[in-house]
């Protein structure tokens, strides 16, 4: 769908199209209906909750980090909500047990501590354990739940087989933007490590990584492997819980040039920042694609992406136009609508981008504006 981005009311703002979400999310829904495999929403990646009637009508609810994750969830979607957290915290324990479907212990410690706490608010949640099968391999060790030293999950080492007979479930993650066949190595070994333990459950959850919505992911294999990892265990549930997938290739990040300076190249200050707006640019790290742009000195005309906040690094990259910007000239960020604004802050006091929806007609919305409030009052 084609917007004249130069008649946005102001920018900075992420545009979310709802035409390509919804198809996303009908390519899970071909996962599910043909795999048997329920899907989840991580919120973790994707959590425009303006989307949520849309994205409710395909996944069966949302995964959440924590008690504000769940109660989003719990608010906005109000399907299954499966709650993980590395450590509960004991003034949270019982809200999160209230409005939870699932709870997710990371350690046996943390099961023994409150196992009895949480069935007695919620006598009907399911509890699991979330698992490291010690293997990934995920590009990144920034994200690589599974690498030296995690504190992400249980391993064997660790496992506790006290409590397997009150658990419903079993859970890893192992994966960061991956194919399928990274999939099948992790599977590999947690069935190795913790085979013996899967038959008693009701469900094991795959965690999430799965890049299913990329356009080279292997669709057919995954619901192949699903298939036979429940026809191998009695026809187990499987869950997957994609954050990343469902918002991928959604939409964009508009800024605007403020100002042009040359520092033995040109310089084009934006008024957004890789640091506050696009933080994975800097952790990941990767370059943002821009519409209409090159590698530099690809075109004619080159330029250096800063942010228009005071720190130094706070730079999206270089890029190349066959025409000179100018002051005033939007500039449109691809894929900026997953793992973006969720991590959002408000470091210098930068203005939060708006948030807008694309309908598939056309029709733009502005379903939030921030302003300085939103910076003060996470202040004291």
């Amino acid at each position: 769908m084609s917007i004249d981005f130069s008649q946005l009311p102001h920018t900075p703002m992420y545009i979310c199209e709802l035409a390509r979400l919804e198809k996303n999310l009908q390519l899970m829904q071909r996962v599910k209906n043909e795999s048997g495999a329920k899907i989840i929403l991580a919120l973790k990646g994707f959590a425009m909750w303006s989307t949520f009637d849309v994205v409710g009508n395909y996944l069966q609810g949302c995964t959440a980090s924590g008690l504000h994750e769940a109660k989003l969830a719990r608010e906005k979607m109000d399907k299954e909500v499966h709650t993980y957290s590395p450590a509960f915290k004991d003034d949270e324990i019982e809200e999160i047990a209230r409005i939870s479907d699932d709870i997710v212990f990371n350690s046996p410690a943390q099961f023994h501590r409150y196992y009895a706490r949480v069935k007695a608010i919620n006598p009907t949640i399911k509890v699991s354990l979330r698992v490291n099968p010690e293997y990934s391999s995920s590009p990144v060790d920034l994200y690589n739940p599974c690498g030296l030293y995690s504190r992400l999950g249980t391993t064997l080492a660790n496992f506790d087989e006290s409590i397997v007979s009150k658990l419903d479930g079993l859970n890893f993650h192992a994966l960061c933007e991956q194919n399928v066949d990274a999939l099948e190595g992790v599977l590999e070994a947690f069935e190795a490590k913790f085979g013996a333990y899967i038959d008693g459950m009701h469900y094991v959850n795959f965690g999430g990584g799965h890049h299913i919505t990329r356009v080279d992911y292997d669709v057919d294999r995954l619901i192949e492997v699903i298939q036979n990892f429940k026809a191998r265990h009695n026809n187990i549930t499987v869950y997957l819980e994609p954050g990343e997938a469902v918002g991928w290739q959604t939409g964009v990040l508009v800024a605007s040039v403020l100002d042009i300076i040359d520092n033995g190249m040109k310089i084009a200050i934006l008024d957004t920042s890789a640091e506050a707006h696009m933080p994975d640019t800097l952790a990941m790290p990767y370059r943002a694609m821009v519409r209409h742009s090159g590698e530099a000195g690809e075109k004619a005309h080159t330029y250096r992406f800063g942010g228009n906040t005071c720190l130094a690094g706070d730079i999206m990259g270089e890029y190349s136009f066959d025409e000179p910007l100018t002051i005033g000239d939007k500039i449109i960020f691809e894929d900026q609508i997953h793992y973006t604004f969720v991590k959002n802050t408000t470091f210098n006091g930068i203005k939060l981008p708006s948030l807008a929806l694309l309908d598939p007609k056309g029709e733009l919305t502005i379903v939030h504006e921030f302003g300085y409030e939103d910076y003060r009052n996470r202040l004291s």
